[in-house]
């Protein structure tokens, strides 16, 4: 395995550090409320996805 044969400075360290950067969650709009969800995950306020409505979503998110 290659070893470096100099310490790297800071400021190329920052420099290769500067690119890590947190990008926020896309999300899509529920088309039955409305809401904002994140894309193939049933919609967190009515518990719809797909034209379904599911109740352990609800339930799980009124637990939360």
């Amino acid at each position: 395995m290659a070893l470096p044969k100099y310490k790297t400075s800071r400021a190329n360290t920052h420099m290769r550090r500067s690119a890590w950067k947190a990008a926020a969650a896309k999300t899509v709009i529920c088309p039955n409320c409305g809401a904002e969800t994140l894309p193939h995950m049933a919609c967190p306020s009515c518990g719809s996805w797909r034209g379904r409505v599911y109740s352990q979503a609800i339930k799980s998110d009124m637990n939360n």
